[in-house]
């Protein structure tokens, strides 16, 4: 059982190893965006959809954010590198600017749930 304030967003057989992402609406400051959450070595891990370098979102397709070896997140705009356990920047145009804003998820009972904070989110249903 997963306490109060944490919403569902998937079952957790839907995200498989350095595999598409599942994407999901935010509001940041306001504003629409996407987070976005994927499994790399066996771990679940979310992050605001929203490069360190210039504040586009990274899929190059709907939920695909691995590079071709499964070992980076890669902005598909500017081939900014992100470390995929911790959303640090690892190389390209982002170097000096930290990383990705991660969104704090648990995997429970079958599924992922994700929790809003005060900078990220949900986004209203209407």
């Amino acid at each position: 059982m997963v306490d109060a304030g944490w919403l569902r967003l998937c079952e957790s057989g839907a995200l498989r190893d350095g595999e598409t992402g599942f994407r999901f609406p935010v509001t940041v400051a306001g504003a629409a965006a996407t987070g976005f959450v994927l499994r790399h070595a066996g771990q679940v891990v979310g992050y605001l959809n929203r490069c360190a370098h210039v504040a586009m979102e990274l899929d190059w397709q709907t939920g695909r954010f691995f590079d071709r070896d499964v070992q980076w997140l890669v902005c598909a705009t500017h081939g900014a590198l992100y470390e995929p356990a911790t959303g640090r920047c690892a190389g390209g145009p982002c170097a000096g600017r930290g990383g990705l804003r991660p969104i704090v998820v648990v995997e429970r009972d079958g599924s992922v749930y994700w929790q809003p904070d005060d900078y990220v989110r949900a986004t209203p249903e209407g």
